[in-house]
């Protein structure tokens, strides 16, 4: 990806980035004045800046993180984060705070905002339809959405809502391209993005960075790629950054047959960036329209009808619940430095090669 490169084409300027998760603390040094905590509706601020575990602040750095004291410096420096802190169990599996925001809720909140990004680094291998339900009225509203794929490798089961129509999912891939054994295998896989040796808090105290891995870094760098492409093209709408971004992905297999390791490939938003030419396709069709069972033709700035058919899944979970973050897979102590700025600047443009067949239809029919 190369971050110095990027940076001098766009830094994320202009572009506000949901990041629905256990919190963002707006206080570390790489956060501090990138947390637009006043921007967060009533209605669902309970917690937002209150992290208890570090997840929501680590994916928020990696988004947008300055640099600043020895911190995360993240792929889009220029962007700002708007946190959100839902019930969730978290990756020590304990259970959050029962007052704050279901996902549904705070995904409708983000829907009224003018933030264009939703970030969601967390999963549950339960379908929530009033979640669906929320990303569908997102998706009318011209949110362009990420979410993890999850950490359950070679055999693992997809999570919600990385499965749900509308939502992009990625996997995690090391600074060669090759996929992380614990990344999923998944019909579902939309991008593959770095996720691992990732630096991100070891706990809620902030004291010092671990070495992390997981699909969860994987989709905040995503969800990064996507601010810089469209601080760059303000006027696109979220089809059209999410189509280019899909046309430029780095891949050695044909468009038409995603991997089930790697989706549509290694995200490279400076592929998108250095070509002035680029065409963006049409405004209002959905690039991706074979996988979230809609019609070619279909205008998704209308509200999606919710009579499309339902993804395959889990069983429906108790009203109101919602699983916890897809964690790093791993975290190894590593010490906070005072003085060094860990750079988050992508995976090498080689790639494992693993062949996909058959084209996805209503998310759910895609072949290794």
């Amino acid at each position: 990806m190369g971050a110095d490169e990027i940076w001098k084409y766009s830094t994320g300027k202009g572009v506000k980035i949901a990041v629905i998760d256990s919190g963002v603390n707006p206080a570390t040094s790489s956060l501090k004045g990138q947390v637009l905590v006043d921007e967060v509706p009533k209605s669902v601020a309970y917690l937002a800046t209150k992290d208890y575990d570090g997840h929501g602040t680590a994916m928020a750095e990696i988004i947008a993180g300055t640099g600043a004291g020895g911190g995360v410096k993240g792929l889009a420096p220029g962007a700002k984060i708007v946190p959100y802190h839902i019930q969730m169990i978290g990756p020590k599996g304990k259970e959050g705070d029962a007052k704050a925001a279901s996902s549904a809720e705070a995904i409708r909140a983000v829907a009224d905002s003018d933030a264009k990004i939703i970030n969601m680094s967390f999963g549950s291998p339960y379908t929530d339809p009033e979640e669906e339900d929320a990303i569908k009225y997102a998706a009318s509203k011209g949110k362009l959405m990420f979410a993890a794929i999850g950490n359950g490798g070679e055999k693992g089961k997809t999570e919600y809502p990385a499965v749900d129509p509308y939502v992009v999912g990625v996997s995690a891939i090391d600074k060669s391209g090759t996929v992380g054994k614990f990344s999923t295998r998944s019909d579902y896989v939309d991008f593959a993005a770095p996720g691992l040796h990732i630096p991100g808090w070891c706990d809620g105290t902030f004291t010092r960075y671990c070495d992390t891995g997981g699909t969860s870094p994987a989709s905040a760098i995503a969800s990064a790629s996507a601010a810089l492409v469209w601080s760059v093209h303000p006027d696109w709408t979220a089809n059209q950054v999410l189509r280019t971004l899909l046309d430029t992905a780095g891949r050695s297999w044909p468009k038409d047959k995603p991997s089930t390791y790697l989706g549509y490939g290694i995200i490279r938003p400076r592929r998108v960036l250095i070509n002035k030419n680029i065409d963006p396709g049409p405004a209002n069709r959905d690039p991706l329209y074979a996988e979230n069972g809609t019609d070619a033709d279909e205008d998704v700035t209308a509200t999606p009808s919710l009579s499309v058919a339902p993804s395959e899944g889990g069983s429906t979970k108790g009203a109101g619940s919602s699983s916890g973050p897809t964690s790093a897979a791993a975290k190894e102590s590593g010490s906070g430095s005072s003085t060094q700025t860990w750079v988050i600047v992508g995976a090498a443009a080689a790639v494992l090669v693993v062949g996909g067949a058959g084209f996805a239809v209503l998310r759910a029919r895609r072949n290794a």
